[in-house]
């Protein structure tokens, strides 16, 4: 994959680091009894579309998990807010001697113990100056004008940098210094994670083991309007799921998202699919042929993952697709077993009952050894 420049002198994560590090720690801090409060707000830096969000989501599915609390995120595009949006409207007092601002929706938060809240400040960079320096309360302080942040909320604010060509403005180093930076870079491995957990298309998640440099076209020296990015697949993934299957179909659709010459040599490599062995067949442990093109066999280990998350604990199923994975080359049957590694936290340990699971593993062994007979 190509890489994408990074800033200076900050920390440089994919998205599945960047979560694990910040989930983790908000995660000891609540399970010791402490306020989110007592860790800085973070700012997480990175180039349209490589997944800060998303991983702001994913922080909170963590979190929720963990700790077994409600996390509700609030998400607030400051692109579209000015100073007034954030402090509230004034309105005059009962006695009609002094104004008071009502509350922004923003800071309607549940303050109960058993919540957890996370307010996302997005498209901060995007954000008139005006704008930012309203954030400096909520960054350090935890208060915009009268209203104040409950000590259950964690403040995490995004944006994109000044050499992305996107909608940018030059941070304060006032605001800059409240804040913990994190650079966000693509990867490949940390996006096939999340969207082997997400249910991203087959036909997209085949696509793109074969041709990792794909996942990320985003080129700030081009004019490019549409052009691959993680958020873009998500998208050419729900049409595949909602609106249909067959590319050929709806590649206009596809060509708007990530660009006419994408999309069609996605179409294209997509027409291997139609050169699988049939997937139910593999899982119900009816023989099947094992092709030889590479096109094909990605195709096929990005359809038996997809199978395989569907029916992630029918042992019998999952024990007969480890049979026919015996009979792959071995590079594809390690890419296999990494995605099927990936299905869900700890699913190795339910691979392990797998009877057929020992003897793919030791069949592997055996071939990495090189004591074939």
């Amino acid at each position: 994959m190509e890489q994408i420049e990074t800033l200076a002198n900050m920390p440089v994560m994919s998205v599945n680091e960047f979560v694990d590090l910040l989930a983790g720690s908000y995660i000891r801090v609540i399970e010791n009894g402490l306020s989110p409060k007592v860790l800085p707000s973070v700012m997480l830096w990175g180039a349209p579309g490589v997944g800060k969000s998303q991983g702001v989501r994913q922080i909170a599915r963590e979190i929720e998990i963990a700790t077994g609390k409600k996390v509700n995120v609030t998400d607030v595009r400051l692109l579209l807010f000015n100073p007034i949006d954030l402090r509230g409207i004034p309105v005059a007092n009962d006695d009609k001697t002094l104004a008071v601002w009502l509350k922004p929706k923003i800071f309607q938060m549940d303050e109960s113990d058993d919540v957890v809240n996370i307010l996302f400040l997005d498209e901060i960079s995007a954000a008139p100056q005006s704008v930012q320096a309203a954030a400096y309360q909520i960054t350090l302080d935890r208060v915009v004008g009268e209203h104040k942040l409950p000590d259950n909320c964690i403040v995490i604010a995004a944006g994109n940098r000044i050499t992305d060509k996107s909608v940018s403005v030059k941070m304060p180093k006032a605001l800059a210094n409240r804040l913990l930076h994190i650079e966000v870079n693509g990867s490949f491995e940390s996006w096939k994670k999340w969207a082997i957990g997400a249910g991203i298309n087959r036909k997209v998640l085949g696509y793109l083991s074969f041709r990792r440099d794909r996942l990320f076209g985003f080129d700030a020296t081009r004019d490019d309007l549409a052009f691959p990015t993680p958020r873009s697949w998500e998208m050419v993934s729900n049409i595949l799921n909602t609106v249909s299957e067959d590319v050929e179909k709806v590649c206009p659709l596809i060509s708007g998202l990530i660009g006419v010459g994408y999309a069609t040599e996605f179409k294209f490599w997509c027409r291997s699919f139609g050169e699988m062995p049939d997937i139910d067949k593999i899982f119900d442990g009816r023989e099947t042929e094992v092709p030889k093109d590479p096109d094909v066999l990605y195709a096929v280990v990005s359809s038996m993952t997809t199978y395989a998350s569907e029916h992630k604990y029918d042992a019998v199923a999952i024990g007969n697709s480890l049979s026919y994975a015996k009979r792959l080359p071995a590079d594809f049957g390690e890419l296999l077993i990494q995605n099927y590694s990936d299905i869900a936290k700890n699913y190795v340990s339910f691979l392990r009952t797998v009877p057929e699971y020992a003897e793919f593993s030791m069949n592997r062994a055996t071939l990495r050894n090189g004591n074939v007979q």
